[in-house]
């Protein structure tokens, strides 16, 4: 996002908080940033906003825009910044901002019209220049984004410099909607998320299985063809283990609570321990136990341990689709794109300092092919670097530059625009993140390349180089899918669920006329099965245009229809689900040959 947008957008989310407080004057105001895709301004007040609400919050902020307020900067010491917040009786959360404000720091705010807020900037000079905007809803939103916290009311809208700009946005917004994989993946009865199960967990029914086991044997043939060797992990591992990746404590706050045994649990019951006085116990290591995984590169590793190895073996790729647990807040769940569970494409290469780059390469070799067969071909990458005043990284210095520099290089063979992003690093090892557009014109953030110094320092590996001594190897992690349920949700929108042949559950559905072919169908459909074409027979009484209503709907990509001319030849008349037209009749053969084919070649939809 330029700067200018990032005022404009920070500008109207001051407008909504003072649209707000016009007509809901005993709101309490928390924050109002600018994001990647518009802004937002967090409230607490009894009154429970409505889309009517929505509309009249709109037409008060047109009000002052049209006002044409001056947005003035100034200036309070931290006294006089407390003074002013209890002035405009916001101190529930204001106050609590202002904390935040390291001492020493200039503390700013901004006024216009009757609006004051504590804020750093930046602001448009006035409101005027505000003119294209547009509310889009609420939503519930916990105070700092804590559960614990109070749960705010969270008004969302959009803003850009031109009204062409929005009205293109706004597009992609109800194109977005139809697309919603959450909606789709019901209607094609893909996967199902059961409260009794827990939220953010997903169940795969058959058909959302057929699609990811689809995704598997795609991804496994790419490796296998680049010496990848499969492995499977368990579910669980000893908190020691992640205590010495690093992953316990420094991703702790992304993790399930530990699982203590059984006798270290009876033996802190029996001290009345508190449960702050419990979890210091576990963090300093006099409970033992384990934790649901939240990586799988520890497994990994300790699979790379257990034999020893020579430079004439290495690079070493191990894969495996594994599965692991992360705990994310309850508000930011979404379907299958934001989850507690889920299975990723994995992947860990153990090489040399001279292997190093051409290994970085393959994986970007890798990732570049799954894009290109799933149609997202615009794509940006994006360099996750360590700050070096933050202490959330472990490691040697210099091995980070090293590190940061090999994903440099590596970047720039892309032939794409990258950005560097300084702080947003894993704490172990820069990375490359992979952002690409899909077929609408949104940015997903799919396939990352991390390059690692420090777990095999941390683990002690090694390997006997040529002049026979032991020698530390680079550890490369990479998934290009991610994680399989997120890639899901996002081919579900990509495609529209249109998928391509290759990946739909359901590849061909026969559709019969009138009883007296049905046998013949049934044949068809056992050829097709024996030729490893997922189908099936719909021989109800339905009339055809209700058939072939009810498969386009179901997203089935290609329609054999039977009637007593195609029993009688042998033949069969083709349908197509994209181009909603009859192709012909074709001899049993050369339908099961065309399928086979578009199977093969992995051909995207018509419409792409």
């Amino acid at each position: 996002m330029n700067e200018e947008l990032l005022k404009i957008r920070h500008s109207a989310a001051h407008i909504l908080g003072a649209a707000v407080l016009r007509l809901f004057p005993e709101a309490k105001l928390d924050i109002g940033p600018a994001t990647e895709t518009g802004f937002y301004y967090d409230f607490d007040l009894d009154h429970k906003f409505t889309a009517e609400d929505l509309a009249k919050i709109e037409e008060q902020m047109k009000k002052i825009i049209s006002e044409n307020q001056k947005f003035e900067r100034f200036t309070l010491s931290r006294e006089e910044a407390v003074k002013k917040i209890e002035e405009l009786g916001q101190q529930e959360f204001k106050l609590g901002r202002l904390a935040d404000i390291p001492d020493g720091e200039e503390i700013s705010f901004y006024r216009n019209g009757e609006f004051c807020d504590l804020c750093a900037g930046p602001h448009v000079d006035y409101t005027k220049r505000i003119k294209a905007f547009k509310l889009l809803n609420v939503a519930g939103a916990y105070h700092r984004g804590d559960e614990h916290n109070k749960q705010l009311q969270r008004i969302y809208g959009t803003a850009f410099a031109s009204k062409e700009e929005l009205q293109k946005y706004l597009e992609q917004m109800e194109q977005a909607k139809l697309r919603d994989h959450r909606k789709l993946g019901k209607e094609m009865n893909l996967f199902v998320i059961s409260d009794r199960v827990g939220q953010g967990l997903i169940l795969w029914k058959p058909k959302g299985a057929i699609v990811r086991q689809s995704l598997q044997d795609f991804i496994l043939e790419l490796l296998y063809k680049q010496g990848y060797q499969q492995v499977f992990t368990p579910h669980i591992g000893k908190l020691g283990l992640f205590r010495t990746s690093g992953h316990f404590p420094y991703y702790k706050e992304s993790q399930f609570v530990p699982i203590v045994e059984r006798e270290d649990m009876a033996r802190m019951a029996a001290e009345h321990l508190d449960v702050a006085e419990f979890e210091k116990k576990v963090e300093d290591g006099d409970v033992q136990g384990f934790l649901l995984k939240p990586m799988n590169c520890p497994f990994h590793v300790e699979i790379y341990k257990s034999d020893q190895h020579s430079y004439r073996e290495l690079p070493i790729r191990l894969a495996e689709f594994g599965s692991v647990y992360r705990w994310e807040q309850s508000g930011e769940l979404n379907g299958m794109t934001r989850v507690r569970g889920f299975t990723q494409d994995d992947a860990h290469i153990f090489c040399t300092p001279e292997q190093l780059d051409d290994e970085i390469q393959g994986c970007l070799d890798l990732v570049k092919a799954v894009f290109a067969t799933i149609g997202m071909r615009e794509y940006r990458v994006r360099l996750s670097l360590r700050d070096p005043a933050s202490d959330k990284y472990v490691g040697d210095a210099s091995n980070w530059e090293k590190s940061e520099s090999a994903i440099r290089k590596a970047a720039k063979t892309l032939g794409v625009p990258y950005t560097e992003e300084i702080g947003e690093a894993a704490f172990y090892g820069p990375k490359i993140d992979f952002v690409v557009k899909d077929v609408i014109g949104r940015e997903w953030q799919l396939g990352t390349v991390q390059v690692d110094y420090n777990l095999p320092e941390r683990f002690d590996l090694s390997y006997i180089g040529q002049d026979n001594k032991p020698h530390r190897p680079i550890m490369i992690h990479r998934a290009p899918f991610g994680s399989l349920e997120r890639f899901t949700g996002v081919l579900i929108e990509h495609f529209g669920g249109n998928f391509p042949t290759w990946l739909a559950p359901e590849q061909v559905r026969i559709l019969t006329l009138n009883d007296e072919v049905v046998p013949y169908a049934d044949e068809v459909y056992k050829r097709l099965r024996s030729s490893g074409v997922r189908a099936s027979v719909d021989d109800t009484p339905e009339k055809l245009g209700a058939k072939i209503r009810k498969a386009e709907t179901e997203r089935v990509p290609h329609m054999f229809v039977i009637g007593k001319k195609e029993a009688q030849t042998g033949t069969l008349s083709v349908r197509s689900r994209i181009r909603k037209e009859f192709e012909g009749s074709r001899s049993v053969d050369e339908a099961i040959k065309l399928i086979a084919d578009d199977i093969a070649a992995r051909h995207l939809p018509d419409n792409f």
